[in-house]
């Protein structure tokens, strides 16, 4: 077990690294940056939050002893009162969200026809490209309608962009040096919204409440059954969040105060 005790590590770099069970104390976290990270289960005392900004899956999140994940999932649905469609119970309600995010999409891409070939490749402050978000939702929906649902073992393409934690296992190996234009892009994403749109066009009650047949290759999501619902909604979660995140990055682009990455 490595000891770190009375040493300068500023400015160090961890990737890929299991800090499982360690321990932190007195120990000067002010402008690092934490991405991809699994906090679950971390205990903080004595800890000064202040300016910090956090994006992630939030529950159960005690500070000072109050609960504030409901108090972030209501302020966020009241932010924007279509979140809420994004919960649905019923395949009417999935057709409905689906439609829902037809429309915002249509804006947002409306919208990133105004920037640049540049722009559309700049990451912002370290995040993914207006492109590669595109391409991350391709991902997606081939793991889980393709994959998941309709059980194609590999229906990715090429410019498919997995999760950055992915990017070394040959299993997910993608074009990365690749630089699509955004009609290519979106030439790919047709065909896989209108794959989601049909199935949901058909979805009932019974294929709703469904477990999916696990897919015996290599790939992800892992060869185990899921619920339908359970792959649906993933997808709408990735759609609703990844499109809220270009809408974000717009608009500290059109500020012109960017810390971007190509």
């Amino acid at each position: 077990m490595s000891d770190f005790r009375d040493v300068d590590l500023h400015g160090a770099q961890f990737e890929n690294a299991d800090l499982t069970g360690a321990r932190f104390q007195r120990v000067d976290f002010s402008d690092a940056t934490f991405a991809s990270v699994d906090l679950r289960r971390v205990v903080m005392r004595g800890a000064d939050l202040i300016d910090v900004d956090i994006h992630g899956e939030v529950e159960n999140l005690v500070i000072n002893e109050v609960d504030v994940a409901p108090l972030i999932e209501a302020e966020l649905d009241r932010r924007y009162p279509d979140r809420v469609k994004m919960r649905p119970e019923e395949p009417d309600g999935f057709r409905e969200a689906w439609r829902v995010l037809d429309e915002l999409w249509d804006a947002t891409v409306a919208r990133a026809r105004r920037l640049t070939p540049a722009q559309l490749n700049e990451g912002v402050n370290g995040e993914w490209s207006f492109i590669e978000t595109l391409r991350h939702l391709l991902y997606a929906t081939d793991c889980w309608i393709g994959r998941a649902i309709l059980g194609d073992p590999s229906p990715w393409h090429q410019l498919d962009w997995p999760p950055d934690e992915f990017r070394d296992d040959e299993a997910f190996s993608r074009d990365y040096d690749a630089r699509p234009s955004l009609d290519d892009v979106l030439d790919l994403r047709r065909v896989r919204t209108a794959m989601v749109r049909d199935y949901l066009a058909a979805l009932t009650v019974d294929t709703l409440d469904a477990q999916t047949v696990p897919v015996d290759a290599p790939g992800w999501p892992p060869s185990v059954s899921f619920s339908v619902r359970d792959c649906l909604r993933v997808v709408l979660n990735e759609e609703w969040e990844h499109r809220r995140f270009a809408e974000r990055d717009f608009v500290i682009m059109e500020s012109g105060t960017t810390s971007g990455t190509s």
